[in-house]
């Protein structure tokens, strides 16, 4: 039988993702006093070839109170850093370790992994995908506003980055509106009936129910960085694009933030409270994960 994995959102079912965030939310509510330890005996291995802080910190938490042990490993900790095939590295952890947590660059690496090792395996980010964020950011939103059917989600900067694509992914699962507004050139190409795309930040931002964001240079583009600066410039998040959005509209990022590029300092200290609901939620919602992957039969690749 092979194992359940979270290689992006792309991969999972509707009823898939509200299994997760029902697990997640009511791992949040009852963290004090809940009960189960499905990862009890367990040791889950975090393979990570970008930094991380959320990501690393609330995986290691979540494990450990879910009954499990982790061993955090960087690419320099392993062969992996002088070159040894990740299919090769996938199939030892595969005889050792129960589950396996990978943050890197190529999607393609994760899902060699989860081919060659068969344990449940979880896509912590890649360059194509950061689906534990999105289910975090959803469960954010959903304890605010409600069902994200009723919401009109704007994503304001780089339309091509991973964050978008799963939010893109994510419209077309749970059928809701979603505008990405970005510059062009920092559009991605996939479509759906439930995307729209604009390079107008304000169009973007008008009459939405959630601004998003996230940082204009990711990991890995720091080459980069002066050329999308200027490419980026009227795409920040400020008081006139939230003055744009509906009374009361949530702004969310997915941190680490830079003020003063994609967000401005004032919008972030006064959406504080849910930018940092949100970056807990990831702790919430990757034990819905965790859960989900290990508890039933699979369903889903």
């Amino acid at each position: 039988m092979s194992a359940r994995n979270l290689l992006g959102i792309r991969h999972l079912e509707p009823a898939a993702i509200r299994e997760i965030l029902t697990l997640g939310a009511r791992y949040k509510a009852e963290r004090k006093t809940i009960s189960w330890r499905p990862l009890a005996g367990q040791n889950w291995v975090l393979i990570f070839s970008k930094s991380s802080t959320r990501t690393r910190v609330s995986f290691e938490i979540g494990i450990r109170e879910m009954g499990g042990s982790t061993l955090f490993l960087n690419a320099n900790d392993l062969q992996l850093g002088r070159g040894e095939p990740i299919k090769d590295t996938a199939r030892v952890m595969g005889r050792m370790a129960h589950g396996a947590v990978i943050r890197t660059y190529a999607q393609s690496d994760i899902d060699d992994f989860a081919h060659y090792s068969g344990l449940p395996t979880v896509n912590a980010l890649t360059d194509d995908e950061h689906p534990c964020q999105i289910l975090a950011d959803i469960q954010t939103i959903e304890e605010r506003l409600g069902p994200i059917q009723n919401q009109r989600v704007a994503f304001i900067g780089d339309c091509a980055c991973n964050v978008a694509r799963s939010w893109i992914f994510a419209a077309e699962k749970l059928k809701f509106q979603l505008v990405l507004g970005g510059p062009a050139g920092y559009m991605s190409d996939l479509t759906h009936p439930y995307v729209t795309k604009t390079s107008n930040a304000r169009a973007a931002a008008k009459g939405a129910d959630v601004l998003y964001t996230d940082v204009w240079v990711s990991m890995g583009l720091e080459a980069e960085k002066a050329e999308r600066a200027a490419a980026f410039r009227g795409y920040q998040i400020d008081r006139t694009l939230v003055g744009l959005a509906k009374k009361n509209a949530l702004v969310l990022h997915c941190l680490p933030a830079y003020r003063g590029q994609e967000i401005s300092e004032e919008v972030l200290e006064a959406h504080a409270s849910e930018i940092f609901d949100q970056a807990e939620n990831r702790l919430h919602v990757q034990k819905g994960i965790l859960h989900y992957l290990t508890e039933k039969p699979p369903v889903v690749a």
